[in-house]
C-alpha cells in the first residue's frame, strides 16, 4: 500500500498541473489575462516537482511520461493559444483587415499545435537530458499571459496592428521546435564556473522582476532567449 501511494504522488502532481491548465485555459476563454497567466505559472511549479518527485521518490510509471506530456499541453500549448485567441478579438482592426478579423483569431492555434510538436520531439530526443532544443513550452507560455496581461491596453490599441502579433505567433511557434540550444537552470553545484550561463541570467532577472510587474515574465523569457543564441555563437 505504502508503494502504491508513492507511486502515485508524481502522477497527482501532473494532474494538478492538468487541472490547473484547464482553469487557466477558462479564464483566457474569458479574457481574465490575469487570471490565466495566475493558474500558467501554478501549472509550471506543479510542471517542476511532479519531474522532481518522481526522481526523488523513484517513482517513475509507465503512464506518468505520455500523462506530463498531455498536462503541459494544455497548460501551455492550449491556455496560451486561447490568451492570443481571445486578444486576437479585441485588437483594432483595420478597414483593410475587416474582412479577415473573424478568421485571425484562429492562427492563435498554432501555438497549440507547436507545442504539441515540441513535447514529442522533447520525448523523444537524447540531446535535451541537461540542456534544451527549441524554446520549452512552459517559457512559451508565460511569454504569452504575461505579455498580454502586462501590455493589454497597448496591444488592443491602434497602434498595434493585428499583423505585428500574427508574426510573433509564428516566431515563437517556430523557436519551439527549432533547433537553437537553449540551456537549463538545472544545478549540477553551485560552482560559478560550471553555472556561469545561469548566474548571469539570473542576476539579470532581477530588475526586470522589480520594474516591469506582470510583464517581466514576458522581458525575461525574450532575454532567455538572447543570452541562449549569443551562448551558442560563442562556443
Amino acid at each position: 500500500m505504502t508503494n502504491v501511494i508513492k507511486n502515485s504522488i508524481p502522477n497527482t502532481v501532473t494532474c494538478l498541473n492538468l487541472f490547473s491548465g484547464c482553469i487557466a485555459c477558462v479564464m483566457a476563454f474569458e479574457a481574465k489575462y490575469e487570471l490565466a497567466l495566475l493558474f500558467i505559472i501554478l501549472s509550471a511549479i506543479f510542471d517542476f516537482f511532479d519531474g522532481l518527485l518522481a526522481r526523488t521518490l523513484n517513482a517513475h510509471s509507465i503512464i506518468g511520461k505520455d500523462l506530463d506530456s498531455l498536462a503541459d499541453d494544455v497548460s501551455f500549448g492550449v491556455a496560451p493559444s486561447l490568451i492570443v485567441f481571445s486578444l486576437f478579438k479585441e485588437m483594432y482592426y483595420p478597414a483593410s483587415m475587416e474582412f479577415i478579423a473573424p478568421y485571425l483569431p484562429y492562427a492563435a492555434f498554432l501555438i497549440s499545435v507547436f507545442s504539441a510538436l515540441r513535447l514529442a520531439k522533447f520525448n523523444n530526443d537524447t540531446r535535451q537530458t541537461s540542456s534544451f532544443v527549441g524554446l520549452p513550452v512552459p517559457a512559451n507560455a508565460l511569454f504569452w499571459g504575461s505579455l498580454v496581461a502586462g501590455a493589454h491596453d497597448l496591444l488592443v490599441s491602434e497602434n498595434c496592428h493585428p499583423v505585428y502579433l500574427f508574426i510573433l505567433v509564428c516566431l515563437f511557434s517556430w523557436l519551439l521546435v527549432s533547433e537553437i540550444p537553449m540551456f537549463s537552470l538545472k544545478f549540477k553545484n553551485l560552482s560559478w564556473a560550471d553555472n556561469k550561463v545561469s548566474f548571469i541570467f539570473l542576476i539579470i532577472c532581477i530588475p526586470f522582476l522589480v520594474f516591469l510587474g506582470i510583464s517581466s515574465f514576458a522581458a525575461i523569457i525574450v532575454w532567455y532567449i538572447l543570452l541562449s543564441l549569443f551562448t551558442r555563437k560563442s562556443k
